[in-house]
C-alpha cells in the first residue's frame, strides 16, 4: 500500500494581519499543509490548542502602533516569550520563525521589545536545539497593507487612488522596503528546512530604498497613466513592485477607465500604452475601401498586426518602383514589420470592419514626428 504523506501543521500567530493574510493566501495551495491560525481577537485558549499539535510556527504576531507604550514590551516579548515556553514543555522538535524588524537595532521602545522578542527565541533554539529563523523585515508594502497603519506606500497609494491628499514631511526620508510576495516567498522557504543547528537571521528577499518624494512622485505618476498612458519603466523591480501595489488600491467601482478616441472618415484610432523605454502601442478600426498611410520613416520602425478583417499592406523603397504586397487577415494573424525608408500602407480589403494593432518603436512627437507622405 502506499504511504499517505503526513499533513504538516504551521500555526500562523498574527493571520488576520497584512504579512498573515498573504502568507496564508500562499500556503493554502499546498494540500500538504493544515494551516493553524491565531489572532488578537481569538481567545488565548486556540493559541495553546495550536501550540500543542503544530509542527511549526510563523510567528508574525506583534504590536506596532499600540495606545499604550508597555504593550510594545508585553506583546512583541511576552507573547513571544509564552510561544517558546509552551513548546519547550512539549520538548518535541517544532520550527519556529520569528517576524522581527531593523528597529531591533534601534534603541527605541519598539526595536527593543522586537530585540527581545529575538532574545526568547535565542533561548529557545539553545535550550531545545530546534530550528530557529529570524527574519528582520524593513517596511513592507504590497496587497491587503492597511493604510493609515501598516506603511507609508499603503497609505501614499490609497490616498492617491482615491484622490485624497497625502503629507510628505521630509521628501529627502530615505525610506527602506520590502515587496510583500518576496518576504513571503523567503518564509516558505525557511519552512521547508529542516536542519537543525545554530539559530539564523534568515535573508532570501530583496530589499529596496527609495526618498519619500521619489516614492510619492512614482505612485502619483501611475494615477497621470490613465490620461498620458505613459507606462513606468518596469525593468525597475521596485517600480513594478509599487505599481502591482497601487493597481491592489483602486476603489471597486474604479477598474476602467476610458481612452480619448481620434474619430474620422476612416474609422478611429486610439493609443493604448506608451512607453519611453519601448514605445507606443495604438489601435486602429478601418471601414472597408479605406486605406491608411502612404507615408514613410526615416528612423522610427513599426509593427501592424490585423487582428479582425481583411487586409492589403503595400510597401515601396522610397528610391525604386517595386511594390512588395502582403495580405493579412485576423483568421490567420500575422506580424509585419515596417522597416524605415519604405512608403507603407494598410487598406481594408473586406466587407466589414478591419481591427489593426499597431506598435511603434517611440512615442509620436509631433514636433518631430519622422513620418513623410509619399504614395505607395
Amino acid at each position: 500500500m502506499e504511504e499517505v504523506s503526513k499533513v504538516r501543521k504551521i500555526l500562523i500567530t498574527g493571520s488576520a494581519g497584512f504579512l498573515g493574510q498573504n502568507l496564508i493566501s500562499v500556503l493554502r495551495r499546498n494540500q500538504s499543509i493544515e494551516i493553524l491560525e491565531f489572532d488578537k481577537e481569538d481567545d488565548i485558549s486556540v493559541l495553546y490548542t495550536a501550540l500543542d499539535i503544530c509542527d511549526a510556527v510563523v510567528h508574525l504576531a506583534g504590536e506596532n502602533r499600540p495606545d499604550d507604550i508597555d504593550d510594545f514590551m508585553k506583546v512583541n516579548a511576552g507573547l513571544t516569550g509564552l510561544v517558546t515556553s509552551c513548546l519547550e514543555k512539549r520538548g518535541e522538535s517544532v520550527q519556529i520563525i520569528y517576524s522581527s524588524s531593523i528597529q531591533a537595532e534601534r534603541d527605541n521602545p519598539y526595536g527593543r521589545s522586537k530585540k527581545a522578542g529575538e532574545q526568547e527565541l535565542l533561548s529557545y533554539a539553545e535550550k531545545t536545539g530546534n530550528r530557529v529563523g529570524i527574519f528582520r523585515f524593513p517596511n513592507l508594502f504590497g496587497k491587503w497593507s492597511r493604510p493609515n497603519y501598516n506603511s507609508v506606500v499603503s497609505t501614499f497609494c490609497h490616498n492617491i487612488a482615491h484622490g485624497q491628499e497625502i503629507v510628505i514631511s521630509d521628501r529627502n526620508n530615505l525610506l527602506k522596503l520590502a515587496y510583500i510576495d518576496d518576504v513571503t516567498a523567503a518564509i516558505i522557504q525557511e519552512l521547508t528546512e529542516t536542519e537543525v543547528g545554530k539559530p539564523l537571521f534568515c535573508g532570501g528577499f530583496a530589499s529596496y530604498e527609495i526618498t519619500l518624494g521619489n516614492l510619492a512622485d512614482t505612485l502619483s505618476s501611475f494615477k497621470k497613466m490613465r490620461k498620458n498612458s505613459i507606462l513606468p519603466d518596469f525593468a525597475n523591480p521596485l517600480t513594478k513592485r509599487l505599481y502591482t501595489t497601487y493597481l491592489s488600491y483602486l476603489a471597486k467601482d474604479d477598474f476602467a477607465y476610458p481612452v480619448e478616441m481620434k474619430r474620422d472618415t476612416r474609422g478611429f484610432l486610439f493609443e493604448l500604452l506608451k512607453s519611453k523605454h519601448s514605445g507606443q502601442i495604438f489601435i486602429s478600426k478601418t471601414h472597408p475601401g479605406i486605406t491608411r498611410g502612404n507615408h514613410f520613416h526615416d528612423s522610427k520602425v513599426e509593427k501592424f498586426c490585423v487582428i479582425s478583417g481583411n487586409g492589403t499592406i503595400k510597401f515601396r523603397h522610397i528610391l525604386d518602383d517595386k511594390i512588395l504586397s502582403y495580405d493579412v487577415n485576423g483568421d490567420n494573424i500575422q506580424v509585419v514589420d515596417i522597416p524605415p525608408g519604405y512608403t507603407h500602407s494598410i487598406k481594408n480589403t473586406g466587407d466589414s470592419e478591419m481591427i489593426v494593432l499597431f506598435w511603434a518603436n517611440e512615442i509620436f512627437n509631433p514636433d518631430q514626428p519622422d513620418t513623410y507622405y509619399e504614395e505607395v
